[in-house]
């Protein structure tokens, strides 16, 4: 079974199972203390890479707080590699590979904080853990399976949503500079890198997306990369398998250093801390990119811009701000009847001159 169809199977069974389980497990009294020390601690972290990358910063300030804690994630295959560069973990669990859900479930933790927003398994998971205190958002029947049920808002950028699920345990929001980055990497590229180094100027494009009402095509891509090179730049392509078929686009219009397929989530990670900037749709990519410091041009559309778009001075969005969105919503994002004009409209010329706008800034 792909990764893809493995997602919406995952997706099916919450939304079929989720509800009906939750309403024949007890309720839950919301009498715990939290001012003991939490000796043992466990994140829940389905979804995907993006939502890993924003939920670090609430990881960092979690174990400052709790210097002595142990701190364990549970979490997917697919965005456990960015887990692992966290410094502040101890352990992690793959709940869809192997015995890694029972193994953690057995832990006996003293606290859980479930980080999904919507889906329903994972407040189950928290549950059963027995824990004294749990925490998550209280946005459907899952409040019910929670000590602390935390609003969550789309009007809240996503690192301050996760600082929220955190505050019933530091008693404080976190601070947090959008212009500094929170992601380390190591500093020795493995071989597959030896054609990225920083001072070559390099802009790296990705141009996938999770869904295809975030595309923006190879076709454009593909222009704006030819466009950038005339201009004196190098272009390295970044993806996975998946965007083989947009890579090959791209390599018509431009010679560049095709690492789609070649790289995992740490070297991605490395080749974006090295590049001068990054080209985007809404994706995972966008946010390891701007994790590590590295400037963004993001295209939006279907997602929440205010929600998710990267902050800070030397980070662009170009969004059409359509009346139809953004569409997407905890995860879900219909068919577009419009043949995606949220991002179809956004033309070439637009694009690279955000890219320059960004370049011509000093560095930071």
């Amino acid at each position: 079974m792909n990764k893809i169809n493995k997602i919406k199977l995952l997706k099916l069974i919450d939304r079929v199972v989720g509800a009906p389980l939750i309403s024949v497990l007890p309720a839950i009294k919301r009498t715990f203390n939290t001012a003991k020390k939490q000796d043992r601690i466990l994140i829940i972290r389905p979804g995907g890479i993006g939502d890993a990358v924003l939920l670090l910063p609430a990881i960092r300030a979690l174990k400052t707080e709790f210097r002595d804690s142990e701190i364990d994630v549970l979490c997917e295959k697919r965005n456990a590699g960015i887990i692992s560069l966290s410094e502040d973990i101890d352990r992690i669990y793959l709940y869809d590979k192997g015995d890694g859900l029972i193994r953690c479930l057995r832990n006996g933790y003293d606290a859980v904080i479930d980080t999904e927003q919507w889906h329903r398994l994972s407040a189950v998971a928290a549950y059963i853990s027995s824990a004294p205190l749990r925490i998550g958002f209280d946005t459907n029947e899952r409040a019910n399976l929670f000590t602390h049920g935390v609003p969550y808002s789309h009007e809240d950028y996503e690192v301050f949503s996760f600082f929220h699920l955190i505050e019933p345990l530091i008693h404080s929001a976190p601070e947090f500079d959008p212009d500094k980055p929170f992601l380390g990497v190591p500093a020795e590229p493995p071989s597959a890198l030896s054609a990225v180094r920083e001072e070559d100027g390099i802009i790296s494009i990705f141009p996938g997306a999770s869904v295809n009402e975030r595309r923006w095509g190879g076709e454009k891509f593909g222009k704006a990369a030819g466009i950038l090179r005339d201009k004196g730049y190098k272009i390295a392509v970044l993806g996975s398998r998946a965007e083989m078929a947009d890579a090959a686009i791209i390599k018509k219009n431009v010679e560049c250093i095709d690492l789609v397929g070649r790289t995992n989530l740490r070297d991605t990670a490395l080749a974006l801390k090295m590049s001068r900037l990054l080209l985007t749709a809404d994706s995972g990519l966008m946010h390891i990119a701007y994790a590590v410091g590295t400037p963004t041009v993001s295209l939006f559309g279907a997602g929440m811009e205010k929600k998710w778009a990267p902050r800070g001075q030397r980070h662009v969005v170009l969004n059409r701000r359509l009346p139809c969105s953004p569409c997407t919503k905890f995860g879900y994002t219909p068919r577009c009847r419009r043949k995606v004009e949220c991002l179809s409209s956004i033309s070439v010329d637009e694009v690279i001159t955000a890219i320059e706008d960004i370049l011509d800034k000093p560095r930071a």
